[in-house]
């Protein structure tokens, strides 16, 4: 029996299967879906993209917003805040983003097949959201993913989000540093529950065979192999890291160094590892599916994260690679910033150095790289953290209390 229809309103969502889109919408909507909700999901169309489509069982539409479809570069390939800062003339199609993506939400809420509209990201979805749902009596939960919260900050943009989140009848938050700045903006009595997304806990019947696989590429003569695995951008500090391994090699400390991942730092920082004559002990593999990242990441000895606070007041809201990481068995090193902190603690579940250090990477690896039983202690109490806190069940169970409480309300 299905307990209620969810429409997920995102700006992020696969275009098609193996996409490089984060997909963790996807997987929050599916594992909702395994416990009786039904969930559809409406997102922007992309140049390529099905108009709609079933994918791993969730069905998505997906609304046109530019004519011809190969002027909508708003959103995807890195999300819309890097879009926009990296070609200007996005901002003019920002208007007929928002007025499809009304259009289409009201048409589909219209329908009268939903009971629930959950609006991923506070801007835009969560602003036309708000405007929609209220005028149909539709109850709005919106769940803040953290760029959205820290970007655009000040003036209408406070007052837009504001405006979104007074309306909702449910928030939800991924950490602890989202909730801080979600509460700056509303009273403390609002709505607002903090619940991670999800990750994969249970390996794939072929995963020790990928791992061995990846060993054998990348690992050299046992070799030590550090890894980091995200969006190639400046503020995820894969400058740090390339820098702290320069900084090793000059102390005799033998690594390679292997970034898994695409975006628009990448051609920068191949020639930053050409400039600091480290290139021949770095692998950039360019976009990996999802699916393989967990294998990739235990076939590493160390992962690095070293995300950075961004100009714009951007930080790192939660960091699902480094719970992927721990549940892959590989200690952590990370940045001490942002959401980080409620996944990596501190000589507990891995290592946190200052952001924008690469000397202290450099120590913390050869920390680890020295002190065995160190890393068999990260280890244990990684996994056993991201098992715990962290499942995509875990996640889903969460959102499904919330749901049948804002049913219970509704009716």
């Amino acid at each position: 029996m299905i307990k209620g229809r969810v429409l997920a309103l995102t700006s992020n969502f696969p275009r098609w299967r193996e996409d490089s889109t984060t997909p963790f919408v996807l997987h929050l909507c599916r594992e909702l879906q395994k416990i009786d909700w039904q969930v559809d999901v409406l997102a922007p169309h992309a140049p390529g993209a099905a108009k709609r489509e079933t994918i791993e069982g969730v069905r998505v539409e997906r609304f046109q917003y530019m004519w011809p479809s190969s002027w909508q570069t708003v959103c995807y390939q890195g999300g819309a805040m890097g879009n926009l800062r990296r070609n200007k003339l996005n901002y003019l199609k920002l208007p007929f983003l928002l007025f499809f993506e009304w259009l289409s939400l009201r048409r589909k809420l219209l329908s009268g097949k939903y009971d629930i509209l959950h609006s991923h990201w506070l801007l835009p979805q969560g602003f036309i959201g708000r405007l929609t749902a209220s005028s149909l009596s539709i109850p709005h939960i919106i769940t803040i993913h953290g760029g959205d919260i820290f970007g655009l900050k000040g003036g209408i943009f406070s007052r837009t989000k504001r405006f979104a989140l007074q309306g909702a009848a449910g928030i939800t938050v991924n950490s602890s540093v989202t909730e801080k700045a979600v509460l700056k903006l509303v009273p403390k009595t609002s709505p607002v529950q903090r619940i991670p997304m999800g990750i994969k806990t249970r390996e794939s019947p072929d995963f020790s065979g990928k791992v061995d696989e990846l060993k054998g590429l990348y690992k050299k003569n046992g070799t030590p192999l550090l890894i980091f695995a995200g969006r190639v951008v400046e503020e995820k500090g894969v400058a740090d890291f390339l820098t702290a391994v320069k900084i090793l090699l000059a102390d005799a400390v033998e690594v390679r160094a292997l970034i898994v991942g695409d975006g628009q730092a990448k051609g920068d920082m191949e020639h930053l590892a050409e400039e600091l004559g480290i290139a021949d002990n770095v692998v950039f593999t360019g976009w990996q599916p999802s699916e393989l990242i967990p294998c990739f990441l235990a076939a590493a000895d160390i992962f690095v994260g070293p995300s950075r606070t961004a100009a714009n007041g951007w930080v790192e809201a939660q960091g699902l690679t480094f719970v992927e990481a721990m549940m892959a068995g590989t200690p952590v090193i990370a940045s001490n910033v942002g959401g980080i902190v409620d996944s990596v603690y501190h000589e507990k579940t891995g290592l946190l150095v200052e952001e924008r250090n690469p000397a202290q990477i450099s120590q913390a690896v050869k920390r680890l790289l020295s002190n065995s039983s160190l890393r068999a202690h990260l280890r244990k109490n990684g996994r056993e953290m991201a098992e715990n806190n962290f499942s995509r069940r875990a996640s889903a169970l969460a959102f499904d209390a919330l749901f049948s409480k804002v049913m219970q309300c509704r009716n």
